[in-house]
């Protein structure tokens, strides 16, 4: 089958494109950018990656006539949170009046469980898109998960940041609001085997493993499964604001993301029971067997995708093209440095291994604490780390950069800054006849730029250069 996946650089999307290439489907991605996709799968006749915004009716045409079917998932979790309903109603209208002139005849939607009557802003945004895509010309068929556990989550990496770093939690009551959680693996195996499946046409199902569960008894369980012991107090003082505080300081979230996510955690999420895993063979696995799978994952540094490489920053969103890899040269403040080395390879090794738990190879602690206050007002700090300990792809997200370019063959990282600035901030390193380049590039914006780039040069003089000797000597 020739297959449309949109949302493909995004957590799912990520992982089921390799899952139906290997059963011999031809698989269409459709990106807003392809300078996120076009490094990230080997060449292959089956993958063709194109260019297509639905919030941009006429990008679409770029999407071929001749598609069998295609996967719904888009979601904008980490948007604004006046604008996220909009846009997610505009993305779908624009992808169903499209994909009605294609060939398509079946549409498959990722959904949240919406069996409250009071629902959050975020589920009744989904639920809302559910009604947009059904068609007449077209088969609707439509999955609707909880909490997704699977190594990269969102929801995993969270409950992870809080386990791992806080001994006791003093707690928001929504932690003993209930759930029903379910692994990755098995949220791909229904989305891949429901596919062409004529008896789920035109159906809704809630897929669910086998627990229904509180917030707090998953900390618990997640702090057995890594052997650690936790505990937790709730306490009903916590407005949702707050609690969104507590969630974007503690863990790797945005402000953002936390609020939405606050918002939907003061509401039961438990499936409904229908006869869809007796349909497809699957038996979902355990809470605990998914941490299982993804500590799994983890450890042998195989994470395939993270909802931390998502575009939450709108200045890069603007840069998705390769017409920005073109570090601008008028009008910016630049520390240049070139460093001899005597191994080409293990110094590239070391460049694409920089950042996350790796650190800055100097001044590491000045890093942290940048982080701190870009936290501080508002910005992403270095808490998203990296999705991968030794690799790195264009779109990933690094710490508080988005790589614009991650090129092996031409030994060149370009890192584009989405921490809080007066201005725009380039990062890049090459190596080339002997030597590594390291290149940072700042362009302000108007007198607190100019100011803000005097105030941190005593800073660069010492980190940039220590960094260049120790990446240099690798």
């Amino acid at each position: 089958m020739r297959i449309l996946v949109t949302g493909a650089t995004g957590y799912i999307g990520k992982r089921i494109i390799p899952l139906l290439l290997e059963q011999g489907h031809t698989v269409v991605c459709a990106v807003r950018g392809k300078l996120r996709t076009e490094r990230q799968y080997p060449e292959e006749d089956n993958l063709h990656i194109v260019e297509a915004d639905f919030l941009k009716p006429e990008t679409l045409t770029n999407i071929p006539k001749d598609i069998d079917a295609a996967y719904y998932l888009i979601h904008s979790m980490s948007n604004s949170v006046d604008q996220f309903h909009k846009m997610e109603e505009d993305c779908a209208v624009n992808f169903k009046n499209y994909i009605e002139t294609t060939n398509v005849k079946q549409v498959i939607y990722l959904s949240g469980i919406t069996n409250d009557t009071k629902l959050s802003k975020h589920l009744l945004s989904r639920k809302n898109v559910e009604t947009t895509l059904q068609s007449k010309h077209y088969a609707l068929t439509v999955f609707k998960a909880g909490i997704i556990v699977g190594s990269g989550s969102a929801s995993f990496e969270i409950i992870r940041d809080l386990v791992e770093k806080l001994p006791i939690m003093i707690a928001p009551k929504w932690l003993n609001t209930k759930t029903q959680p379910i692994g990755v693996r098995d949220v791909l195996a229904f989305l891949t085997k429901g596919l062409g499946k004529t008896e789920l046409y035109n159906t809704s199902h809630d897929i669910f493993g086998p627990e229904v569960m509180t917030y707090k008894q998953m900390l618990l369980q997640f702090a057995e499964a890594r052997k650690l012991k936790r505990y937790i107090l709730t306490v009903p003082i916590m407005t949702p604001k707050l609690s969104s505080y507590w969630l974007y300081f503690v863990t790797s979230t945005s402000y953002k993301l936390a609020s939405s996510l606050v918002n939907s955690m003061g509401i039961e999420i438990i499936g409904q029971k229908s006869n869809i895993n007796s349909i497809l063979d699957i038996q979902p696995v355990s809470y605990k067997k998914a941490i299982k799978y993804a500590f799994a994952k983890i450890e042998g540094n195989e994470i395939i995708s993270s909802w931390k490489d998502a575009l939450i920053n709108s200045r890069f969103k603007k840069r998705a093209s390769t017409k920005y890899l073109k570090v601008p040269k008028h009008g910016c403040f630049k520390d240049i440095k070139e460093q001899k080395v005597l191994d080409e390879q293990r110094t590239l090794e070391k460049i694409w291994a920089i950042g996350g738990e790796n650190g800055w190879y100097y001044g590491t602690f000045l890093w942290k604490i940048r982080g701190f206050l870009d936290k501080l007002v508002g910005g992403i700090g270095l808490r998203r780390g990296r999705t991968n300990k030794t690799d790195i792809k264009t779109g990933d997200a690094l710490d508080f950069w988005r790589v614009l370019l991650a090129d092996k063959d031409q030994k060149r990282l370009i890192l584009f800054a989405e921490m809080k600035l007066p201005g725009e901030a380039w990062l890049e390193f090459q190596v080339a006849k002997g030597k590594v380049y390291q290149r940072a590039t700042f362009r302000p914006r108007g007198l607190a730029g100019r100011l803000y780039w005097y105030s941190v040069l005593p800073f660069h003089g010492f980190i940039f250069k220590g960094m260049i000797n120790k990446i240099a000597n690798a």
